[in-house]
């Protein structure tokens, strides 16, 4: 138990403070929840004020515990717990909630607001975040330090999150593992936008919780020493713990505690006046801290300090006392990358026959997890067909931290661990499965990208060329979503080389996600003494073969059907038709060049061009133009060898010559 006894004379004040504030800013914005954040007040005082270490004067120390918020509508929670603690959050801060350009978003942005861990909203997501950093803590004190990291992760959590599948997903694995370091507070309120729960949600969540292997607490919300206590008890279990907390939506409100109406829009002035009343606070002010609780508040910054003061001091004497590991994650942590890390990295030639980028992909992890020791990741059950295991490492398991982990079947609360392993300094992770299940991702990867975090998504059998399994296996329309999020960057090489250098690029950009796109089917490895260097990929499209003689058609593609394209420039050439193939792996890199370098790889006088892709043809009229054409899907695929289904769909060079000649 913590030494000092709960205060109640500065206890009850500070949390009252914190109802109001939240209340005010709703209120000041017109738009907002007020009633989470006045239930879970007491539940912030007590983590912040006698459980979180935390400094918050550098709301970035490696050795801190992580608080997530994972209910984000209670934005206004946060903010004014940020702010009582010390944080650079003005008080002007709160009273701009949900306005242009302020730093108090309606929903928490990771990189926007000191203190706020990551960026949640999304429902279960902030819940799954919270084992991704209990499993990356676990796994930097494991194959780093076990003194300096023995951080915990604290996740507040609503209905809401628990009836997402997501959050059923994370706790299964969370309790396989046995993350005794991931504190859960549930917030059991039993109000949803609609009305009581009980309209859709009648399980016993502790009991589905018990069944997951977690340890179980119940507590009364407004009952501090008891969720004290609590939190005490799950600090010292192996397992990981869900505090179940009976609270009251709107607590101190007279006329809409415990109803549907405190959850998404202000209390209103009378209200809000009656529960300032109803609380003993001036009804006709407006963001008052009292000095009390500003002085009592204050002491955590203080104690930050000390607490991040101690453990620097003992990180670096153990650097000097000379630990490799420290040393390499010192490095990482700062976003550096060792010197010369790409040298020497596998290179392929058309005598190591036929391979495909998934294979090819697994050879360039492996020789690159050598050099990042904190490179770790998995797969969704799929990891011999994915080619994404680190050979002769030890997995993560129930007690270890190994680099390989089992995800199992769990696609979604894969993505948001990512995200979780993201945040936690010095780690590069990674995680496979097949492309035409990204979309159980796909609010993971959305997250990623608004973070500008760096995970790699392995995604393997990327179209109908994966043959006999069929069109609910083939991609189709999956490489134009994850075009569309905003900060991904989708790779798609063609071939080996290609492939190393898509591993190059996604290890080097770690201020944003990367999806690598790879093929099941064996791809040649093109002779480079003959093509364009595959070092092109780093500008997202270069050519891959120039033409003879005067330029009159371009062949645009990427993964698998570069071959078919250079094998249709061949018979055009022989037809006399002048015709490039570029190889466009990475639209993203590619628009980020020089119009000076595009135009030299697509001249705005050639006008006829085909794209070729087997995947929806959605977002090719950029690079084709309005004279252009595509050979592309645009129905689903069907259950065939893929050689018969790649000559079906018209992936041949005869069909894609065909198509340069109908074009003027």
């Amino acid at each position: 138990m913590p030494v000092a006894p709960i205060d109640y004379h500065f206890a009850k004040p500070s949390i009252d403070c914190l109802r109001l504030l939240a209340a005010d800013a709703v209120e000041k914005a017109r738009s907002g929840h007020p009633g989470t954040p006045m239930e879970a007040a007491p539940i912030a005082y007590l983590l912040y004020q006698r459980h979180l270490r935390h400094n918050p004067a550098n709301p970035n120390w490696p050795g801190r515990d992580r608080f997530v918020l994972s209910c984000g509508h209670a934005s206004t929670l946060l903010y004014g717990i940020l702010h009582l603690s010390g944080y650079d959050l003005s008080l002007d801060d709160l009273k701009n909630f949900r306005q242009f350009g302020s730093r108090t978003p309606g929903h928490p942005e990771f990189g926007h607001t000191p203190g706020v861990e990551t960026t949640t909203g999304p429902l279960g997501q902030g819940f799954a975040v919270g084992a991704g950093l209990a499993m990356g803590s676990r796994f930097l004190a494991e194959q780093v330090d076990a003194e300096l990291f023995a951080n915990r992760t604290y996740v507040l959590c609503s209905d809401g999150d628990l009836m997402e599948g997501l959050s059923a997903e994370a706790a299964s694995l969370a309790g396989h593992l046995r993350l005794g370091s991931l504190i859960c507070l549930y917030l059991d309120n039993r109000i949803t936008i609609e009305g009581d729960t009980s309209l859709a949600f009648s399980e016993d969540v502790g009991t589905r919780f018990l069944a997951s292997g977690w340890h179980i607490e119940r507590v009364e919300g407004e009952n501090l020493a008891e969720i004290d206590g609590a939190i005490e008890r799950a600090k010292n279990d192996p397992r990981p713990s869900l505090i179940i907390a009976r609270t009251h939506i709107g607590q101190g409100s007279p006329n809409k505690q415990d109803s549907a109406d405190a959850h998404g829009a202000p209390l209103g002035a009378e209200e809000l006046r009656l529960t300032k009343a109803a609380l003993g606070c001036d009804p006709d002010q407006f963001f008052v801290i009292p000095p009390q609780v500003a002085k009592h508040m204050g002491e955590i910054r203080e104690r930050g300090r000390a607490l991040e003061a101690d453990w620097q001091q003992r990180c670096d004497q153990k650097l000097r006392d000379g630990s490799p590991q420290l040393a390499a994650w010192q490095q990482l942590q700062t976003g550096d990358l060792p010197d010369g890390w790409e040298l020497g990295l596998p290179e392929f030639s058309p005598a190591d026959g036929a391979m495909a980028s998934r294979k090819a992909s697994g050879i360039v992890l492996n020789a690159l997890a050598e050099r990042f020791p904190l490179l770790l990741g998995g797969s969704a059950d799929l990891a011999p067909s994915n080619n994404t295991e680190i050979k002769n490492q030890p997995f993560f398991a129930p007690g270890t931290g190994g680099r390989n982990i089992h995800f199992g079947v769990r696609e979604h609360a894969m993505g948001a661990i990512l995200n979780g392993l993201s945040h936690t300094p010095g780690l590069i992770p990674f995680a496979g499965t097949f492309l035409v299940f990204a979309d159980y991702m796909r609010t993971p990867i959305r997250l990623a990208a608004m973070m500008g975090l760096g995970p790699i998504y392995v995604f393997t059998h990327d179209s109908i060329g994966l043959g006999e399994d069929g069109p609910t296996h083939q991609p189709i329309e999956h490489l134009a979503t994850l075009r569309a999020i905003p900060g991904l960057n989708v790779i798609r090489p063609g071939d080996a080389n290609e492939t190393a250098r898509a591993w190059e690029a996604a290890i080097a950009n770690r201020n944003a996600p990367t999806a690598l796109i790879l093929s099941r089917q064996n791809l040649p490895t093109l002779d480079r003494d003959r093509c364009g260097s595959a070092d092109g990929l780093h500008l997202g499209g270069y050519i891959l073969a120039r033409e003879e003689g005067d330029l009159q058609a371009i062949l645009l593609a990427t993964g698998a059907e570069i071959h078919p394209a250079l094998a249709a420039r061949e018979l055009l050439q022989q037809q006399g038709i002048g015709t490039r193939v570029v190889s466009l792996p990475c639209w993203e890199l590619f628009d980020e060049q020089e119009q000076e370098y595009r135009d030299d790889v697509l001249p705005p006088s050639c006008t006829r061009r085909v794209a070729v892709e087997a995947a929806s043809p959605f977002g090719w009229e950029r690079y084709v133009g309005p004279n252009g054409a595509m050979v592309a899907m645009t129905g689903f695929g069907a259950s065939a060898p893929a050689e018969q289904l790649m000559e079906h769909f018209g992936f041949t060079a005869e069909n894609i010559a065909e198509k340069v000649k109908g074009l003027r």
